[in-house]
């Protein structure tokens, strides 16, 4: 268990350091930079009629991710748990 463990580790460490990099960039542009577009996936595009299917898709992805994040840190909670209990016994 515990190389499952140090992987969903070492995968959310990379996500995070990507997000991470990626709002620090986002921080650094100059308020007359043009817009990138993908540093608001939620922001309507003029003129896209497609725009509120898009938003909802997104909306509910993002639902989604969040609720696999919680069972992931409950199934993590557990591992460590009873690793602890092992470790205890």
């Amino acid at each position: 268990m515990a190389d499952a463990t140090t992987t969903a580790k070492e995968r959310i460490d990379r996500a995070l350091a990507t997000l991470e990099r990626k709002v620090l960039e986002l921080k650094a542009r100059p308020a007359t930079a043009p817009a990138v577009g993908d540093d608001d996936l939620f922001a309507p595009r003029a003129g896209l009629a497609e725009d509120a299917a898009r938003i909802a898709a997104l909306e509910a992805a993002g639902r989604d991710a969040a609720g696999a994040l919680a069972l992931a840190a409950e199934a993590v909670r557990d591992i460590l748990d009873r690793q602890t209990q092992d470790g205890q016994g």
